[in-house]
């Protein structure tokens, strides 16, 4: 028996308590199972590997710039500040390393329970929350039941994360219809509750009418654009701050943070601001890096298992449709998080950090689904709700997560305050039951997945028919395709006479880069329906996906993009391709080749 034992402590500690291996493999795995020639599965298990080590080393330098961040501000204003006894780092390489197990063992749960009932008709494939969410749930229920068996923990969140995906989709879909006009993709994201909260809130407080008072009737000034880039808007917001605060600290503090640096104050609180960007700039390009490879696998994997079922996507494939709101949205989000970082300061409640991501997002889709109840006026809601969310949030958050992962309070959406609290809160009112008690809270909120399926599938059969008819049997909406294609039983365009592109007057291998705000959710799905796009054109190319700032330095051949993207962007391809739709192949092999005939490719 000890012998046995010290296999299985061998295998624990070398394989899955090492994340960046385990996600490795998982990516190996996906890739075989899709059947991929032998040197894109070695290149795709490295590349996710690598991707999760890059992933680490941001981590590492977000949380040393938010520590110096928040202990500059704390002396300027004459507080203390926040204090925790972990790290995000020591929980990832702790009981954190269970999340590659939870997003794995999550997703089958999901699909199991989108196989089993109609009414759960999405599919979630939002990567990189799939990876915070879990993070969120692994460290709420260490919080609330102290030491888990780690098979235990990722059994448990397992369970939880799936329930999370499957319904999350389905309380923001009555909205999502009315910003999208149809119910062909669902929201999978965590600011899922900012979203209906703007939206019916809105309705309720009877703000505007969204015709008379549409956003997209405002121009805002062209200055403000620069904000849309998060690394950009991170390094400005966070070193004015730094800048400002450095001359009002106790100078001993500020000497004591700058170690051994012979810069100025001054230059080394800009050098800081730069890092903290830099930071969250390495974390979101390793969380890309390794999503590039397992994202593809799942989304395969769910159209093989379940046709006829619709991808919930991250919020920017909303974006296209109200992009003035989102500029709205986070603008208010973002005044709003600053008032109130002044205001907790000299009430001597807590240092808050300016988190643009969430501050954009979110505030983008308080925007957007403001806008769509009550035109600008709910799109200002939406983004003040989402500003005073994040504030107080961040400043509960990071008490209850002392004990874990703190930082994930200051990295927020709204979604993981609403059930990182929840789960805590529930695991003290369970704590009587000792061991049990972790279990119980998995099979109730199972349970309740459950009943709330088969009432929706009782409610709505029309819906439900509609989601299980074979996807070969229904004709997609080519939406933005051109006109002169005809869509043949099998879902796939026919070509009139003489319009195939041939090879002679283009590349002979295409260099195409998707491109979206973070370069992770709606890149990387748009990216997947693109190399579906040209396998339909008989063209060779080579596909990549990034943010909106690498691409920048980027020289592809084409871009496809969202209009608003592709008009930051400039002309760094010879091809811009503005795309409305991601997920629909028809659209985006319209609008490729359409894009391809004018440049003179053909």
């Amino acid at each position: 028996m000890n012998t046995f034992e010290s296999v299985v402590r061998v295998i624990t500690d070398n394989l899955f308590a090492q994340v960046s291996i385990l996600i490795g493999l998982i990516a190996l795995v996906g890739l075989i199972l899709q059947r991929k020639p032998f040197d894109e599965v070695v290149a795709g298990a490295l590349r996710a590997t690598i991707g999760v080590v890059i992933l680490n080393i941001g981590v590492e330098i977000f949380t040393g710039g938010l520590s110096s961040f928040q202990v500059i501000v704390s002396s300027a204003m004459g507080l203390e500040a926040p204090q925790s006894t972990s790290t995000l780092s020591e929980f990832t390489a702790g009981a954190g390393s269970v999340v590659p197990l939870i997003i794995a063992g999550g997703f089958v749960v999901h699909l199991v329970l989108v196989r089993i009932f109609p009414a759960a008709r999405f599919v979630y494939l939002t990567g990189h929350l799939m990876y915070w969410m879990s993070v969120v749930i692994s460290a709420s229920l260490v919080e609330a039941f102290g030491d888990v068996n780690r098979w235990v923990l990722a059994a448990v969140g397992s369970i939880l994360i799936g329930c999370y995906w499957v319904l999350q989709p389905l309380w923001t879909g009555p909205l999502m219809r009315k910003v999208m006009g149809d119910d062909e993709v669902g929201l999978g994201h965590t600011d899922s509750l900012i979203a209906v909260a703007s939206g019916y809130g809105a309705r309720a407080l009877k703000l505007g009418d969204p015709v008379a008072h549409d956003s997209e009737k405002v121009r805002l000034p062209k200055p403000v654009s620069f904000f849309k880039d998060i690394n950009v808007s991170t390094a400005t917001i966070i070193g004015v701050i730094m800048l400002v605060a450095v001359l009002f600290a106790d100078s001993g503090v500020v000497q004591e943070q700058m170690g051994e640096a012979t810069v100025l104050p001054g230059v080394w609180a800009i050098l800081q601001a730069l890092r903290f960007a830099a930071g969250i700039a390495i974390l979101l390009f390793g969380v890309r890096m390794f999503l590039a490879e397992i994202v593809p696998a799942f989304k395969g994997l769910s159209e093989k298992a379940l046709p006829g079922t619709k991808p919930a996507l991250d919020l920017p494939v909303t974006f296209t449709r109200a992009p003035t709101s989102v500029m709205i949205g986070f603008l208010a989000s973002t005044l709003v998080f600053l008032v109130l970082m002044l205001i907790f300061a000299a009430t001597g409640w807590f240092v808050l950090v300016p988190p643009m991501i969430m501050l954009f997002f979110g505030g983008g889709a308080g925007g957007v689904f403001g806008n769509a109840v009550a035109g600008w006026r709910g799109a200002i809601f939406g983004g003040v709700l989402n500003g005073v969310v994040l504030a107080v949030g961040q400043a509960i958050g990071w008490g209850l997560y002392a004990g874990t992962a703190p930082e994930i309070a200051t990295l927020a959406d709204a979604d993981w305050y609403a059930i990182g609290w929840a789960l805590i809160g529930l695991g003290s009112l369970l704590e009587p039951l000792g061991t049990w008690a972790i279990w119980v809270l998995a099979g109730a909120v199972l349970v309740v997945t459950v009943v709330v399926l088969v009432a929706l599938g009782r409610r709505r059969p029309a819906d439900v028919a509609a989601a299980e008819q074979p996807a070969e049997e229904r004709v997609p909406a080519a939406d933005g395709a051109d006109p002169a294609h005809a869509v043949a039983g099998d879902g796939a365009l026919t070509e009139p006479a003489g319009t195939t592109l041939s090879s002679s007057d283009r590349p002979a291998t295409l260099d195409v880069l998707a491109v979206c705000g973070a370069g992770m959710g709606s890149s990387l799905i748009l990216r997947t329906t693109a190399e579906k796009a040209l396998e339909r054109l008989e063209i060779p190319a080579s596909l990549r996906h990034a943010d909106v700032g690498s691409a920048r330095s980027e020289h592809p051949d084409v871009v496809i993009a969202q209009q608003s993207y592709l008009d930051e962007l400039g002309g760094i391809a010879p091809v811009m391709v503005p795309i409305d739709n991601f997920v629909s192949v028809d659209h985006v092999e319209g609008r490729m080749l359409e894009a391809l005939k004018k440049e003179g490719w053909r």
